[in-house]
């Protein structure tokens, strides 16, 4: 009788083995044999020779070593049982063990790991449980370790937390003990490899073709523009989305704490900071990498997401001839973003006046692009200002875009109505400049219905 049928293991599920229910005995009696056969196999191999080699040979050997360590268990395994051991063994060797059937599968947004045994994911932006399982604690730490140390950043009780990204681009966040006081902890969010363009936007319903056409004569016509969300909103897919309207001549510079951004022009230069080493030498900040810029000769500046000091050097760099620049910031409302902005240009260490610090965000900045995460997990542009001016000593702004929510369906989808305010923009002369002729019922009031992704 095969170790299966021995066990009592009741399917193969999306390639994930799972034993009876309720049964974790039986469990963790597969789970020890996986794991006795996959470390002889790691004992017969050259993991150095391994890694530096092509994918296919790398497959080949692995194969047949893992054919070689089963042959000598006593525990015969079917067919089935050893294709599957097989495929188990190379996920742990060349790739993220039993994170790999989450990350190939496509209608996943987000990856959330509390523990060996508590593996959330999200799909269609609601939040379910999977049954991937490691097998204890150090197992997930080791793959913790090869994420990290696969971008050059280190995770130990030195440093417990690290920011990191995977080949394909995805982000990660881990921390383990002793700030994570039930084990490791894994969220990553994972990267489109076919990143959403403006038509897939206007069908999901995160906004109308109106508001589109708007914000892409915005972009051409080099106003500086300010993306606010909290997180998870689709900042940085907006940021994408946005970027696809700068023309293909110009030169862009990016900075980024993780690089997400999926430029297709070809003149791009991508920067990313960098975290100090095991002496606590060698960063390079996000303010680092702006005032940098500055001297690179760029005509757009694109910053992933400013969080501290580094606002005001991007104020001035807006002021200063780098128009059309883009950046994003963790806000829940325009006015909050202009408030952050104050607060974070504040960290820089100068002793600016308020007054003087929203003259120049009033003159840096000249639209705001709120995002917002609805009820029903749907991610929805929820508001289009633009900054208008000082009135004293107060930020005015006017509303140009706006979704009204108006309730929920009988699925619990958001239902609501966006469409302009009947404000026209106070730079649509600019915009006419360029040559961009922007039909005047644009700004018409007028609400469009509109639900939920």
């Amino acid at each position: 009788m095969s170790l299966r049928s021995r066990l009592g293991v009741s399917a193969i599920n999306g390639g994930v083995l799972e034993a009876e229910q309720g049964d974790s005995t039986r469990e963790r009696a597969l789970q020890d044999f996986k794991a006795r056969v996959h470390y002889k196999v790691i004992e017969q191999l050259d993991l150095a020779a391994l890694s530096g080699s092509d994918k296919d040979k790398a497959e080949k050997d692995l194969e047949e070593a893992i054919r070689l360590v089963v042959a000598g268990e006593p525990d015969p395994l079917t067919h089935q049982e050893r294709e599957h051991l097989a495929w188990e063994i190379k996920n742990e060797v060349l790739g993220l063990g039993p994170l790999e059937p989450l990350l190939a599968d496509p209608s996943l947004s987000e990856i959330l790991v509390n523990g060996p045994d508590r593996v959330y994911v999200e799909r269609g932006g609601r939040l379910q449980k999977v049954a991937v399982r490691f097998r204890d604690d150090q197992h997930l730490l080791k793959i913790i370790d090869k994420i990290a140390s696969a971008v050059g950043r280190r995770i130990d009780e030195a440093s417990p937390m690290v920011d990191a990204r995977l080949a394909d681009g995805s982000r990660v966040n881990a921390i383990i003990g002793p700030l994570a006081l039930d084990g490791p902890c894994l969220s990553i969010r994972k990267f489109a490899v076919d990143p959403l363009k403006v038509d897939d936007l206007i069908r999901l319903g995160a906004f109308t073709a109106a508001a589109a056409k708007f914000l892409e004569a915005v972009v051409k016509s080099r106003l500086n523009v300010l993306i606010s969300g909290g997180t998870g909103t689709g900042k940085t897919t907006l940021l994408n989305v946005l970027s696809a309207f700068i023309p293909s001549n110009e030169r862009i510079v990016t900075i980024e704490d993780s690089a997400e951004l999926q430029l297709q022009q070809d003149h791009v230069v991508r920067l990313e900071t960098r975290p100090p080493n095991i002496e606590g030498l060698g960063e390079v900040t996000m303010r680092d990498l702006v005032r940098n810029s500055l001297r690179m000769r760029p005509d757009r500046i694109v910053v992933g997401e400013v969080r501290g000091g580094e606002a005001l050097d991007m104020m001035q760099a807006m002021n200063t001839g780098h128009d059309g620049s883009l950046t994003t910031v963790h806000a829940n409302s325009p006015r909050d973003a202009i408030s952050r902005l104050e607060t974070m240009m504040s960290m820089a260490g100068l002793d600016i006046p308020d007054k003087a610090i929203r003259q120049q965000i009033a003159s840096a900045v000249h639209v705001i692009v709120q995002v917002s995460r609805l009820a029903d997990g749907s991610r929805r542009l929820t508001s289009v200002q633009e900054i208008t001016g000082m009135e004293g000593d107060t930020l005015t702004m006017q509303e140009i875009f706006r979704f009204h929510q108006t309730g929920l369906d009988e699925r619990g989808r958001v239902l609501g109505q966006f469409g302009p305010t009947g404000i026209r923009a106070r730079w649509s002369d600019r915009i006419a400049s360029f040559g961009i002729d922007l039909d005047g019922d644009i700004f018409s009031a007028g609400w469009q219905e509109g639900g939920g992704q």
